[in-house]
This record gives structure tokens, C-alpha cells and sequence, in this order.
């Protein structure tokens, strides 16, 4: 139980008893809640969460501050609690405002959208008030539904002050009403105790609203309900569909209805997702779902898009009638339904319907309040007018549309009302943003009316309105301009640019007919046909061109046009040919004078000539796309279509004999970018390839089972039939080319599978798609057997799963997991949800994968689970997650691999998330584990520290320790070199405790491993279990062998006080000795090596080392070092992380601060 206005908890004052103390506190407190045992009244009993003891009343009587305790639960109303549920705004939900005096509610004026007063409540929406909190939750504001204007004050906070409208927000405070009588709240000026006051309510029927001074009365208390949405989305959804992305949309509505099978909202919601799909039935079955749960106007109007979709116009009409049973007998929701109505008969190509109906609301309701309304009957007329130039109706369509652009609320600022904008959202209807190309369709609609006069009219107004101009829809404008001018002299010429091609071919034919010796009409008629793709008809007219104008390149042009249409590209490349020719001979016609063009025609030709590239060019252009997209796919492909193993040689040789190549030699543009990225996207689609991720079984197909052979061909159980049947799925799907790990790289060549090693993640990266072939989950699986299948536990799958972009997964007989035919199953929520279950990987991370350094520790703690059949694949198969590069040596054994692996990670990136883990040290370093399955305990995450801890923290270091102490700490700590491997010693930079005592815990051994308490300079005492066997001593008897417990320098810690540190990594660590005195030693610097930080982000001195200083007495993570006889130190592995706090804060100020050499 939690108070609302201070957020304490109703909690008890020590342990529950008899006569315990009630009293409120920070933390939450659990409380069981009963039914009322007593007869006589209707109650609860609240009792301390298991126990039998429950809140009871002390003495019985109703004074005033009578204290509550705890007492054992008896018959006694005492112990008897009747509640009352309190006043609750809702965030973002719309209210009307009612004074509790007179009944008159809050009203903005239709007439200046600034004044405020009371008047009688009516079903409009000038009374409707969205309420919305502050970010920080401390207030809220209070806008108009209607007009977007925030309540506020005119002036000073005073008595009398006026209230009105405005348009920046203005916050105010809620508080329930103090009044018994009544039910409602006070609305104060935030942070003051004046609010909204009813002024003189009985003199006029619009009373004026003011600010006063709170006092007890009901003309400060107003009463508020909740104006109702026709529908409301999430936020999630509705970005989702103002983006267009309806998947997505429809899978987190499938998520709701999944978390609550009763949402009738959701599913009414999916309906109509479903329908802008066109899956009638579903939508139709999505909205009967929805009306057997809860009858409601959404529902009905679902259900209605859904028979619509159908065709089904006559159930479409009831589905509308019905639905106006649930508009709450409001004017303006029943308005806004018909006009949905109107557009859904529209949709289903019931336009006279929609028509009529469309004037009849005119006549019924010429002036509806919402601006909504106005925009969804221009946008119906707008459509109404595109069908009436189909039909060739010019002039209906232009009256249509000027109705449409005349419409006062038609702007190209309009809103769509906070009411109607979620369904209008859901529908997918454009309504805010269609003002220019309605104005658009409205000059083609004069235009074709035969009216030219008013279509440059109505374009001058568009260009003159001043948030439209003519750079802001260059290429309408530039249109309509050649139109209307071209349209005065020649109709064929106005019909073409229009891209009418029948009426233009039609023009074209009758100028021929009448003078079959034009080449300009027989030029124009080629290109109508080109635009309509009739390439055979549009060809004979080309040639006519060349047979009326033989000198000219232009019919050579069209030529190339029609026959690379109908992809006869070698016809078309000795087109192009001859085109280019014509265009030389053109230019070398120039410089003999004899060419009678004039001076510009000359120079458009020259530049023409420039602009066109040969096809020898070409070829050395499609040659470096070709070299680019191989360079990022394996060295040997399978083609699917002749079954054969090809190496790069032979890729290129496929691709040269191809349909595709020929069409890009004779493509031709004049946009060299344009040019360039055709070439690039169609070898792109050439080159797809498919990756096969699967489990290496006994028997698979070698290199040596296929090279030279017709894969299809080969008889076999096992490996061939897996890779034949793969390679067949690869095919039937569309792609041309395949690879298999095991049979597509030659393991006997070194310098190959080193190369192979270091690119599979790249080669699956970049992969159109990869199947993932689980031989263990048969067909007759039930969901969830892909979480439990061998598949995820393998080394390299980790790898393959995370670089591939695309993953569909295949069951043990090559049918798709779950029946899930989308094309990518990591879109899946179920098969995701599995894989998140097998790899503890959370799905967006899955998504989201990117190699590198980052987050290096996790990335190990995923792959800490895998195995791999040669023990050094545990390290290579990681190479590619952490975009390494190293040898590959088999034959070096795990620890070593896994040391190299690790010991690059820290060199490159200075990472030292590494060195957190729990096992058995390695022979290639101590400070890195034996094994992966060390990094399988997740990392302990110290808490954060609140900014108002650490300033508190500061106030009072500043008493204590010296500024310039703090001071040298940080600048020791800021010069640290990064940590970095040399002849497999680690350089680590830390803070050392010098370890003072140890002493064995008798008793507490088990099996090999020994518990030890363990005393260092400066910290608190600790205990760490190991199977090694330490030296007992004391302080006073020191032993021989210094014992250090270390703190690896942390450089984040450094980041909130400067700009990120960065690492250098093109220097070596310097030598160094350490004697029993002093086990480090940071006076050797190498500038070259150091942590660079920025500015310090505060300017008053000491600051930044006093936050450190703070941050340097919380727990940390610490282990035990062991110095070795020539002065190097071995890491003691814990079988537990080794937690350590200083003393205090002088213990700070004695820490050794240095780089220790680790072997």
C-alpha cells in the first residue's frame, strides 16, 4: 500500500506482534488482503503478509489522529477496513470539465480560440480537454481537443487573473477535492495554491473561469469524464504503420491477443491491418473474434472494411448501420462513420454510392465542428474526382475537386483530431499531407475540362500559397508548365508528356496517316509505344525513322530501346553500335563544315556522344563489380543449376555465358551513377549465395567426393544426399550458387583454409541466405525442438547463427521448421523465442549482431557453452565474432589457441572484461583461463551511484582528504599504460594491496579446494576457496614469496570525468623489477602508451579526482597474485569472484598504483 501524493509504503515498526507500532517507510511492504469476516458490514481485513495479525483502530473511536496497530485477528470492527477508490487522470486520455456547483462545463471558443469560460455541457468537442504529464511527472498539462491549445493564465498568479488559451504548454498541479459531498478535483497553477474558480456562476449562462486562491467551496471542485476515442493504438503500432511496416504491425497486435485472448481491441485493430493486406478472411474473422468478446464501433466498422474486401457490399451496409448503435448517439462520431462508409463503398468501386451519400452529409451536415471531417470528405472527393477522369467526366471531376480544395479546414497544416487520428492511422489513409496534390489534380482536372484559363488560375494560387513553392514539387511543376504550354500546340505532344500513350499513339497515327514522311510523329509513336512496352511495334516504327532519316542516330536509339526491351541484347548491342556511329559521324560532319545544324544542335549532340559509353567500357566495369562481389564470398561455389564445383575462375566464366551479362553489356544510361549501380545490383543477384550451417554427422562429402563431377549425379547415402538435397532447396529458392564447409575448401592446402577460417564470418555475413539443416529434429517434432538440438551447442554454429543476416531452418528431412514459410526466420517471434531459450542470446542481439571488440566479455560468455570436435577450433571459430585475424595452426592445442585469441582481444581493444572469469588458470598466461567454460558465470555488475550519492559523497571527502591527494591519485591513474601482452606475460595496469596475513579456515575444505581469510593493506578482511595450497603467516612474519591482491585498472572509470580513454596498441610494455618493498612500479611512462583523456568535463578544480575518489571506495573485484622468484607474479585461481572494499578513505590514499608483469 502505497501513499499517492509522498510514494511511502504502509509498513510496521520492528516485528509483527500485538500492539506493533504502523508507521510509513522508503521500501515496500507486503501485506495479505482478506474478505470481512464480520456479518454486520462489508469490508476488508488487511494483515501483515503471513502472519495472523492484522490493522486494527487502538482505542475504537472516530477522534481524529487515532493511532493504528497491529493486533491478533479477531471478530472486532475494530480490525475492519470499508475503502473507497479514489479520483485517477490517465495520462493522454481526453475529459470533459464540469464545475460541481451548477453543472456548466470548461469551453473554448469557437470564435478566437483564446478565451475560456463555463457554459452548458453540450456533446462538442470545444469542452473536450486532453490531459497530459509533465516528462518529470510532477504536473500536467492541459490541452484542447479541438484547436491544440494549452489552458493557461493571462498574466500573474493572483485572485481574479483570467484563464485562457494558449499555444505553448502550461502546467498545473491535480489535487483530489477536499470536498465530502462531491466527487472531483482542484486544478492548481503548479507550485501554488490558486486554481480554476467559477466566477459569479449564477448571473449569465456563460460564466467566466479565473484563478483564486484555494478555498473550501464547490466553484473550485470540477467533475470530470473521460471523452471516449473511436479507437487507440500503441505507440509501437502506430510508428509500425506510419512507417508502412504492417508485418510488424501485425505481429505486436498477434503478441497482445496471444498475452490476453479477450482483447477485442486488438483484434479489431489486426482486422484491419489484415484487410490493407487484402486477406479478407482474416479480417473478417479478426472482426467477428472481436464482436463475439465485445460488441463496439470499432468492431463493427472492421468488419465492414472485411466484407468490403470480400465484395460482399450488402453485409458491408449492415455492418456500418449496426456500428452506429455504438456512437453513443453523438453527432459528430455518427458523421465521421457515415463518411467511413462513404469511403468504404468507394474502395469497392461503388462510386455513385459513395457519391450520393457524400451529398446528402453535405446537405444534413453543412458545418460539422471536427476538422476531421472536412479533410476525410476532400480526401473522398479528391478520389471521387480521379474516378471521374477515368471515366472522361472532366468537368464533374473539376467541380468535385474544387468542392474539395475550398473546404476551410483543407490546409496544408491541418491535424487530424487526437479523437479519430488512431483509426485513421489503422486505415492507412493519407489525410494530412495530400493538400498540394489535391490542388495537383485539380489543375489536370481543368486542364483536360478543356478549361486552361482556370488550370493556370488554380496553379498560380498553389504556387503563391506560402508554404508551397515551386522548388518545393519541381518536377509536377516543370510538368504542368510543358503541358499547358504544349497543349496549345499540338494535343499528341500534351497527351505524351501526360504519359497517356493510347491517346498519344492515337494522335501520332492519324498525323501519319495524313503524312507518312514525318519521322517527328513516327519518332513520337516509338516512344508512346516504348512507354506502353510494345516492343516489336514500337521497333518497326524505329525503323521507319532510320528509312526516312538514314544520317540521323535518333532511330537507331529507339532501336536499341525496343530490342533491349524485348531482351534481344545482341541485336541491341549492334544497335547501340550503329547509334554511337551516327552520333560520330554527326561530330566529324561538324568539323567539315558540312552539317547544317545549328550551333546548340550541335552541342547537345556533342554532349549526347560524351554521355554514352562503349561497350568494351562496360565490360571493364561489370569485370571490377564482379571482382568486388567475390571478394567477400568463399573461394569455391556449387552451382545449383549444373550441380559442378566452381572455383573463381569458373564463377566468372558462368557469369560471361549468362543472360544477365549480355543484358548489361547492351544496358545503357545516360547517368553514369545510375549506370554503375545497375551493373552492381544485377551481379549482386547473379552471385546470391546460400551458406549451409548444419552439424558435422559421420559421414559428409569431401572436396575430393565432388571436384570434377556432377554433384546430382553422385549416388550416396549420408553426406551426398544432405548436400544434394541442400543444393536442390538452394535452387528451387532462386539462387544460383551454394557452399558446404565440408566439401567446398581443401584442407590439405594450408594457405587456403587459413584464409577459410579467417573469412567464414564474412562469407556468412554477407549471404543471401543460410539453411540451417537440423539433423536431429524430425518432422514429427513438437515446437521447442529446436532448443533442444545438438545444433546449438556446436562451436562454429555460434559463428554462423550470428552472421547471417538471413536464416530459414530445415528439418531432418528437409521440411521447413514448424511449417514457417516466411522468409526469414530469425522475424520469427516463436523460432527466436526458442533460440533465446537454447543460447541464452536475447533475441534483438541476435538482430542486431555486429563483430568487434565490443562487449567482449559477453560474447564469450555465449560461446562458453560450445564445443567443437578439434579442441583448438574452440578459439578459431571465435576469430570471425571478434573480427580477429590470427594463424591457424592446428596441432597448437586449446589452451594455447584460446591464449592467442584472448591475448589479441586485450592487445587490440585493452579490454579487460576478459580477465573476469572463474576456473583453472592457462599455461599460455595465468591471468587467462584453461577453458572457454570459464566465462559461463555471468560478470558481477557492480550497482550504479546516484548523482546525489556521489555529490554527497563529495561534500564530505572534502572535509576528510586533501584535494591534493585526490588530485595525485587521479593523475596516476590517468597516466596508466594500457594493458598489453609481450612473449605471453600480460602488462597489466592495477591498484596492488600487499596481502599481510593469510590463515586457513580448518573444517571448511572441500574436496581439494581450501577456504582461506585473507588480510591486505588498506582493505577489509576477505576469504577466497582454492585448490592451491598458500603459505600461512602473519603481519609480524612476513614469508618470503610477496602475495598481492589487485584491482585491474578499469579505464571507464576515468570516462565520467573526460573524454573516452583511448588505448595505443603500436608500442611495447617496458620491463621492470619489483622488490619486496615496492611490488610495482609507475614511474616508467611511455608516452606513447598512455590513457589520453580529454578536458576534465567540470572546471573547479579537484573535482573530477574527488568523484574518482568515491567511486574507488565501493567493492570491487579483485585477484590474488603470487610473486615468482625472478619478481614476476602468477595469478591464484578462485573458485568464487574475490570481492574487496578499502577501509576507508585514507586507504585510498596509500594505494599502489603501477603495471605488474603477470606470467
Amino acid at each position: 500500500m502505497k501513499n499517492a501524493e509522498t510514494g511511502h509504503y504502509v509498513g510496521i515498526e520492528g516485528d509483527a506482534g500485538n500492539d506493533t507500532k504502523i508507521v510509513a517507510v522508503s521500501s515496500p511492504f507486503k501485506w495479505d488482503v482478506r474478505d470481512s469476516d464480520v456479518e454486520s458490514v462489508e469490508g476488508i481485513r488487511i494483515l501483515a503478509h503471513g502472519t495472523n495479525f492484522s490493522l486494527d483502530l487502538e482505542d475504537g473511536n472516530a477522534a481524529n489522529h487515532t493511532k493504528i496497530k497491529l493486533r491478533r485477528s479477531c471478530l472486532s470492527l475494530n480490525q475492519i477496513w470499508a475503502f473507497t477508490e479514489r479520483i485517477c487522470i490517465e495520462n493522454q486520455h481526453a475529459y470533459s470539465l464540469r464545475n460541481c456547483l451548477d453543472d456548466r462545463a470548461v469551453n473554448i471558443s469557437g470564435d478566437d480560440n483564446y478565451s475560456i469560460d463555463c457554459s452548458r455541457p453540450l456533446n462538442n468537442y470545444s469542452q473536450a480537454w486532453i490531459f497530459q504529464q509533465d516528462d518529470d511527472k510532477d504536473g500536467w498539462f492541459i490541452k484542447a481537443s479541438c484547436s491544440g491549445k494549452y489552458l493557461a493564465i493571462e498574466g500573474d498568479v493572483a485572485n481574479r487573473t483570467r484563464v485562457v488559451a494558449v499555444s505553448s504548454p502550461f502546467k498545473w498541479d491535480i489535487r483530489d477535492s477536499r470536498e465530502k459531498s462531491v466527487e472531483g478535483i482542484r486544478i492548481l497553477v503548479h507550485g501554488t495554491n490558486f486554481g480554476l474558480d467559477l466566477e459569479n456562476s449564477h448571473s449569465t449562462k456563460q460564466a467566466k473561469i479565473q484563478l483564486w486562491e484555494s478555498v473550501f467551496g464547490l466553484h473550485q471542485v470540477w467533475a470530470f469524464t473521460e471523452r471516449s476515442k473511436i479507437i487507440s493504438i500503441t505507440t509501437a503500432v502506430r510508428e509500425a504503420l506510419i512507417m508502412g511496416d504492417l508485418l510488424t504491425a501485425e505481429e505486436l497486435l498477434t503478441k497482445d491477443i496471444n498475452t490476453d485472448s479477450n482483447n477485442y481491441t486488438s483484434y479489431s485493430q489486426r482486422s484491419f491491418i489484415m484487410y490493407r493486406q487484402h486477406k479478407w478472411d482474416h479480417a473478417l474473422q479478426d472482426a467477428n473474434k472481436s464482436i463475439s468478446i465485445q460488441p463496439s464501433l470499432t468492431g463493427y466498422i472492421s468488419k465492414g472494411f472485411a466484407l468490403c474486401g470480400r465484395d460482399y457490399v450488402q453485409g458491408a451496409r449492415a455492418a456500418f448501420d449496426v456500428a452506429s448503435m455504438y456512437t453513443d448517439q453523438d453527432s459528430q462520431t455518427t458523421h465521421f462513420l457515415l463518411l467511413i462508409k462513404a469511403m468504404a463503398l468507394y474502395s469497392v468501386n461503388r462510386h455513385n454510392e459513395a457519391d450520393l451519400l457524400l451529398e446528402e452529409l453535405t446537405i444534413g451536415c453543412p458545418n460539422p465542428n471536427t476538422r476531421v471531417c472536412h479533410i476525410m470528405e476532400a480526401y473522398l472527393r479528391v478520389q471521387l474526382e480521379v474516378k471521374a477522369l477515368k471515366d472522361k467526366h472532366h468537368s464533374k471531376a473539376a467541380e468535385q475537386i474544387t468542392t474539395a480544395v475550398n473546404c476551410s479546414a483543407l490546409s496544408s497544416t491541418s491535424d487530424i483530431h487526437d479523437l479519430y487520428g488512431d483509426l485513421i492511422v489503422l486505415l492507412g489513409w493519407d489525410l494530412k499531407s495530400f493538400w498540394l496534390p489535391a490542388h495537383q489534380e485539380l489543375c489536370d482536372a481543368l486542364l483536360l475540362a478543356g478549361r486552361p484559363q482556370d488550370a493556370v488560375k488554380s496553379y498560380r494560387y498553389v504556387m503563391d500559397t506560402s508554404d508551397i513553392t515551386k522548388d518545393s514539387c519541381p518536377d509536377w511543376s516543370n510538368a504542368f508548365t510543358k503541358e499547358c504550354s504544349a497543349l496549345l500546340l499540338t494535343d499528341g505532344y500534351a497527351a505524351l508528356s501526360a504519359k497517356d500513350y493510347h491517346r498519344a499513339i492515337e494522335l501520332y497515327s492519324a498525323v501519319i496517316n495524313l503524312d507518312c514522311t514525318s519521322d517527328v510523329a513516327f519518332t513520337n509513336r516509338s516512344e508512346a509505344k516504348l512507354g506502353k512496352e510494345l516492343w516489336e511495334d514500337a521497333l518497326r516504327d524505329a525503323q521507319k525513322v532510320i528509312e526516312l532519316n538514314p544520317s540521323s542516330y535518333v532511330g537507331y536509339q529507339l532501336s536499341y530501346k525496343a530490342l533491349r526491351g524485348a531482351q534481344r541484347h545482341d541485336k541491341a548491342i549492334d544497335a547501340f553500335t550503329a547509334m554511337l556511329s551516327k552520333l560520330d559521324d554527326a561530330i566529324d560532319a561538324f568539323t567539315t563544315m558540312s552539317s547544317k545544324l545549328d550551333d546548340a544542335s550541335k552541342a547537345q549532340i556533342r554532349e549526347l556522344r560524351q554521355q554514352y559509353v562503349h561497350p568494351s567500357q562496360a565490360d571493364l566495369e561489370i569485370e571490377r563489380a564482379v571482382g568486388t562481389e567475390l571478394e567477400n564470398a568463399p573461394l569455391r561455389l556449387l552451382n545449383t543449376s549444373t550441380g559442378l564445383l566452381c572455383d573463381r575462375a569458373a564463377q566468372r566464366n558462368a557469369f560471361k555465358t549468362s543472360p544477365e551479362y549480355n543484358e548489361l553489356i547492351s544496358y545503357r544510361t545516360k547517368d553514369s551513377n545510375l549506370r554503375t549501380k545497375h551493373i552492381k545490383d544485377v551481379v549482386a543477384t547473379y552471385f546470391r549465395c546460400v551458406l549451409l550451417s548444419h552439424r558435422w554427422e559421420e559421414t559428409e562429402a569431401l572436396l575430393h567426393d565432388i571436384q570434377g563431377k556432377v554433384m546430382y549425379e553422385l549416388n550416396g547415402l549420408g553426406g551426398i544426399a544432405k548436400l544434394r538435397s541442400f543444393c536442390k532447396v538452394a535452387r528451387d529458392a532462386g539462387y544460383g550458387w551454394a557452399w558446404m564447409d565440408t566439401c567446398c575448401i581443401d584442407k590439405t592446402n594450408n594457405s587456403e583454409l587459413q584464409e577459410s577460417v579467417n573469412s567464414m564470418f564474412v562469407w556468412y555475413r554477407h549471404s543471401a541466405l543460410t539453411i540451417v539443416y537440423l539433423c536431429d529434429v524430425s518432422p514429427s517434432s513438437q515446437p521447442g525442438a529446436l532448443a533442444t538440438s545438438v545444433w546449438n551447442e556446436r562451436g562454429w554454429t555460434f559463428q554462423e547463427l550470428v552472421a547471417s543476416k538471413v536464416v530459414i531452418f530445415y528439418q531432418k528431412d528437409w521440411s521447413l521448421y514448424l511449417g514457417d514459410r516466411s522468409t526469414n526466420h530469425k522475424e520469427s517471434p516463436t523460432i527466436m523465442k526458442e533460440l533465446e531459450d537454447a543460447t541464452s542470446i536475447d533475441p534483438q542481439a541476435l538482430l542486431t549482431f555486429r563483430p568487434g571488440m565490443s562487449e567482449a566479455r559477453k560474447k564469450l560468455q555465449w560461446a562458453s557453452k560450445r564445443v567443437t570436435t578439434k579442441q583448438e577450433d574452440v578459439a578459431y571459430s571465435l576469430f570471425g565474432i571478434f573480427g580477429i585475424t590470427l594463424p591457424v595452426i592446428y596441432g597448437e592445442r586449446k589452451q594455447r589457441a584460446l591464449g592467442r585469441l584472448l591475448q589479441e582481444i586485450v592487445a587490440q581493444s585493452g579490454d579487460i572484461s576478459v580477465l573476469d572469469w572463474i576456473g583453472q588458470p592457462s599455461e599460455f598466461n595465468s591471468c587467462l583461463p584453461a577453458d572457454i567454460t570459464s566465462y559461463a558465470t555471468p560478470p558481477r555488475i557492480p550497482p550504479s551511484l546516484s548523482e546525489d550519492y556521489i555529490h554527497a559523497q563529495v561534500s564530505s571527502l572534502r572535509q576528510t582528504m586533501p584535494t591534493d591527494l585526490a588530485l595525485n591519485i587521479y593523475n596516476q591513474l590517468k597516466e596508466l599504460r594500457a594493458p598489453r601482452f609481450a612473449n605471453c606475460r600480460l602488462h597489466l595496469p592495477c591498484i596492488s594491496f600487499r596481502v599481510t596475513q593469510v590463515r586457513r579456515k580448518h573444517g571448511l575444505a572441500q574436496d581439494s579446494r581450501i577456504m582461506y581469510d585473507i588480510k591486505a593493506d588498506g582493505l577489509h578482511e576477505l576469504s577466497i576457496t582454492t585448490e592451491e595450497n598458500l603459505v600461512q603467516f602473519l603481519r609480524a612474519k612476513p614469508p618470503r614469496q610477496t602475495l598481492l591482491l589487485v584491482r585491474p585498472w578499469d579505464r571507464h572509470l576515468l570516462a565520467d570525468y573526460a573524454e573516452q580513454p583511448d588505448f595505443t596498441d603500436d608500442t611495447e610494455s617496458i620491463g621492470y623489477e619489483t622488490g619486496p618493498e615496492s611490488p610495482i612500479d609507475g614511474s616508467q611512462v611511455d608516452d606513447s602508451d598512455k590513457l589520453s583523456g580529454g578536458s576534465p568535463v567540470e572546471e573547479e578544480p579537484g573535482l573530477q579526482a574527488l568523484r574518482l575518489m568515491v567511486r574507488l571506495q565501493q567493492p570491487f573485484d579483485v585477484f590474488l597474485l603470487a610473486q615468482q622468484p625472478v619478481g614476476e607474479y602468477k595469478r591464484i585461481a578462485s573458485d568464487y569472484n574475490i570481492i574487496a572494499q578499502v577501509k576507508d578513505i585514507a586507504s585510498v590514499g596509500q594505494m599502489n598504483i603501477g603495471t605488474v608483469e603477470i606470467l
